[in-house]
């Protein structure tokens, strides 16, 4: 099925977006390397991926969750790298679409602050047919549920029935980041593998089949 000229236009538009290295939202604060957009919009994915920003690997090789974390990310979904690649299936929309770069302790630094409020609603308007968001990370929690997001990603992912389960749409699914550096966390956590993983699975192979 064709996209809509919507569509296309809205990928282009992003593809050359600039703002994170031209008009930085505060002075002094511009990308200090060539913006790379990734995201992955699509007119008939049923399930959206919303994660934070792309890592270095990803920012290299312009494909989204192309590292480890994208490993375990699949292997909670319980899907292929073909399937997951496939944007007739799934969208990938991270709440920056640019490689932030690493601060003072060499972790990724959050998402730029230009991006979500230029692009997110936009792109959310165009994607009406998502039925089910994973909202990967605090910051993507804090956008797709609004006012009613607990302060921290635990309590987030922990209350994971009430956002999954309410009356609109597109449902939200709270997740932790499937960094390696959150292993600790959910070694701490399993509940998470417990209820969250099965439920996330069985809805997945719903909206993609």
């Amino acid at each position: 099925m064709p996209e809509s000229p919507d569509i296309l236009n809205l990928r282009a538009a992003i593809a050359a977006c600039r703002i994170c290295r031209d008009q930085p939202a505060r002075e002094g604060d511009a990308l200090p390397h060539e913006p790379r957009p990734v995201a992955v919009i699509s007119s008939t994915a049923r399930l959206l991926i919303a994660g934070q920003a792309p890592g270095l690997r990803v920012h290299e090789s312009g494909l989204p969750f192309n590292d480890a974390s994208g490993d375990r990310l699949r292997e909670w979904l319980a899907v292929d790298r073909e399937t997951f690649y496939d944007p007739a299936r799934i969208a990938i929309v991270p709440m920056g679409f640019c490689f932030p770069g690493y601060d003072a302790h060499g972790s990724d630094l959050p998402p730029r602050r230009e991006c979500a409020p230029l692009w997110r609603q936009k792109v959310m308007d165009l994607m009406p047919q998502v039925e089910l968001v994973l909202a990967v990370g605090h910051y993507s929690q804090r956008w797709h549920i609004g006012p009613d997001c607990p302060k921290s990603m635990t309590e987030t992912v922990r209350d994971w029935r009430r956002f999954a389960f309410r009356n609109a749409s597109p449902a939200i699914l709270p997740m932790p980041h499937p960094s390696w550096r959150n292993t600790g966390w959910l070694k701490r956590n399993p509940w998470f593998e417990a209820e969250v993983l099965p439920f996330l699975r069985e809805r997945v192979s719903q909206l993609i089949d």
